[in-house]
């Protein structure tokens, strides 16, 4: 455990849970949408603040949050609905959800916002401020919501550190392309099991290439069948139903670090080693047919990374770990490409996916985006 006595002596935080406007607040008195606040020692209500939500991890204690605040900045780790619910998730209401944040800063003295895309949660705040700058979801949706929907409060900055491309990108680019039934985790193809010694590592070309179709080709099967099995459970008055997802630790570049060079470790990725890893539930381990076309879904999923980035206009900022173990430098080079902003920049910095060995890694990347924002505001 880092000491960070230093930084949270600087800091003070308060609890905020607020309705929304499609998920009230539930009879044993929990808010849907939760979060904590986190404001230098002394000043309540700065003019500056960053919001960062995620699609599943809580995001109140984040670990930049009290870095943030230390350096003069309002910060709100922001949790929709669907906090330890991703089985559950759904794009439109995490939107809104999150405008319940962006507009509790706003009423509480915040005159400029920045979204913090980490990790999974890159491709939901670029989603959020997409979808504010460019609305394009209401036209689909229905009920009490739509008016939020269409009418989202935009944030001023963006920055993505440490962010995965998109949802359905992260996960495609993590199956194990080998999995021949989703019904049996024990079933696989030798010939594309990235753990088979006789397929590598090294990997050759030829192999990458039939194993990246194997993830693509896996992705999409999962999509063919649930869009075929809600609509048979909806002929039958069924709304949805669930179902796992097994063995999603297959990256080639866990094993092998010289595809996407970076200082990372080698047969190395979140959960340890990838081999056992990928024999234990993961990400995405458990989804509603909704949930999987809504989130982790190639073709139908509106949580990819490339075509919401594309309709930002403020300034923006990728931030990348060279030790990161599952986000790569050729992603952080993707985000930054796809941004369609005219004033954006590219940096890396020292450290893996949370900075979580070293306080000073940690202050270096608040530094870094703490001037960027003083740049810009």
């Amino acid at each position: 455990m880092l000491d960070e006595a230093h930084i949270v002596e600087k800091v003070d935080r308060r609890f905020v849970g607020m309705a929304s406007p499609t998920a009230p607040r539930i009879q044993a008195g929990g808010h849907p949408c939760q979060g904590l606040y986190w404001t230098p020692k002394g000043n309540p209500a700065p003019k500056v603040a960053v919001i960062a939500t995620h699609y599943n991890v809580d995001f109140t204690e984040h670990y930049i949050a009290p870095y943030f605040a230390a350096r003069g900045y309002g910060f709100l780790g922001w949790n929709t609905r669907f906090r330890g619910f991703e089985d559950l998730f759904l794009l439109e209401h995490a939107l809104i959800d999150i405008s319940v944040g962006m507009q509790w800063l706003r009423d509480h003295g915040v005159e400029k916002i920045v979204t913090l895309g980490n990790s999974g949660g890159g491709s939901l705040m670029g989603a959020y401020q997409a979808e504010a700058l460019a609305p394009s979801l209401a036209a689909d949706f229905s009920g009490s919501g739509v008016d939020r929907l269409a009418a989202l409060p935009a944030a001023d900055l963006y920055i993505a550190l440490n962010a995965h491309q998109g949802r359905p990108e992260v996960l495609t680019n993590w199956m194990d392309g080998s999995v021949v039934d989703e019904n049996d985790p024990t079933l696989t193809d030798e010939s594309l099991n990235p753990f088979n010694p006789d397929n590598g590592p090294p990997y050759s070309d030829e192999f990458i290439t039939r194993y990246r179709a194997a993830q693509r080709a896996r992705n999409q099967r999962i999509t063919d069948w649930a869009k075929a099995e809600l609509e048979r459970l909806n002929a039958a008055g069924i709304p949805d139903r669930l179902f796992p997802l097994f063995r999603v630790w297959g990256d080639l570049r866990f094993m092998d670090p010289a595809i996407d060079p970076s200082e990372r470790k080698p047969q190395h990725c979140y959960r340890g080693h990838p081999e056992p890893a990928n024999k234990s539930p993961s990400i995405g381990r458990a989804n509603m047919l909704k949930t999987w076309l809504s989130m982790w879904s190639l073709e139908t999923s509106k949580c990819q990374g490339g075509e919401q980035l594309a309709k930002f206009t403020m300034p923006a900022l990728v931030v990348q770990s060279l030790g990161d173990a599952g986000v790569f430098p050729s992603d952080a080079h993707a985000l930054h490409d796809a941004i369609g902003s005219a004033d954006k920049g590219l940096e890396f910095v020292k450290g893996q996916h949370y900075f979580e060995d070293s306080v000073e890694e940690r202050d270096t990347v608040a530094d870094l985006m703490a001037g960027w924002i003083a740049e810009r505001i």
